[in-house]
């Protein structure tokens, strides 16, 4: 019984200790900074609207998540398209720290939509007081 326990607790850590460095590691990866910031020229010559987006998340107005998530979504499928199709990008070039965002995108996304939806149910069902 007391392995059982350890083993469930040791399982336990080291999943939440990967999941938080998977994290941390993707944060760095898109923090990373540059001699230049190539972001505002790429985003504005592939109209990608993430930087309209980062703003109206920093005004902290109650902007309409659900229009921002499509512009990212949009965002998303230019830029993998672009990574797919560069002629000038080596196919093994820093693939896993591309299909780590990729990731970190889609399970982003994911949380969005379950807390969205729970949100709403939770503002749907009536007050039990």
């Amino acid at each position: 019984m007391i392995e059982l326990l350890a083993t469930s607790i040791i399982t336990l850590s080291s999943a939440l200790l990967f999941v938080y460095w998977f994290r941390y590691t993707c944060m760095l990866i898109l923090s990373a900074k540059t001699s230049r910031d190539y972001a505002a020229d790429v985003a504005t010559a592939n109209q990608l609207s993430f930087p309209q987006v980062q703003n109206r998340l920093r005004e902290k107005t109650n902007a309409d998540l659900g229009e921002l998530v499509a512009s990212l979504d949009r965002d998303y499928a230019v830029i993998t398209y672009l990574l797919n199709n560069a002629s000038n990008v080596s196919k093994g070039a820093s693939t896993v720290e591309t299909k780590m965002l990729a990731v970190n995108y889609r399970v982003m996304r994911t949380w969005f939509s379950v807390s969205r939806s729970r949100r709403a149910r939770n503002r749907s069902s009536p007050m039990t007081s």
